[in-house]
């Protein structure tokens, strides 16, 4: 939640990269000379080159931020956070367009048709679990720009025990 604005884990939950829609590979692959020279991280290292089929994931297929260092190669090095993050910000883009949904969602995911709690969630193994507000409150906003307002309420509804 508000990754950007986190200071608690130094960007832990960056250490495994990210799943990334096909999709997404290609909004980012179409700033790949800015996005080189603003990361400083060369396109051939960008992703893993494996993909898989995933009808969940837009464009149905995804694949993986590659991981250099002990952290998602997009990780900022010099500063704190996500590289295509603040490179949206920095180019008045809207990171949704870039950063990868998995990332922005984080540490709510999705898979067999369902929005749950991440793996790190489960296992106890988030840096920050149990400290700020519940995930659902954290992600709220993220929820809603990716399924809605509908889904929203919904959940806003469940949350009120109603």
């Amino acid at each position: 939640m508000s990754c950007m604005e986190c200071t608690y884990c130094h960007d832990s939950c960056c250490q495994y990269g990210s799943d990334i829609d096909g999709d997404n590979v290609a909004r980012v692959e179409a700033h790949s000379d800015a996005l080189e020279r603003f990361t400083g991280v060369p396109h051939e290292r960008w992703f893993t080159g494996e993909w898989n089929n995933d009808v969940e994931f837009p464009g149905g297929r995804q694949t993986r931020t590659a991981v250099e260092n002990g952290a998602c190669v997009f990780r900022s090095r010099t500063a704190r956070g996500c590289m295509l993050h603040s490179f949206a910000l920095d180019r008045g883009l809207d990171y949704h367009e870039i950063k990868p949904m998995v990332a922005w969602l984080f540490p709510v995911t999705f898979d067999g048709g369902l929005l749950h709690p991440s793996n790190e969630i489960e296992d106890r193994s988030l840096q920050c679990i149990d400290d700020g507000p519940t995930l659902y409150k954290g992600v709220r906003s993220e929820i809603e720009w990716c399924f809605g307002s509908a889904l929203v309420a919904e959940l806003d509804a469940i949350e009120r025990g109603g």
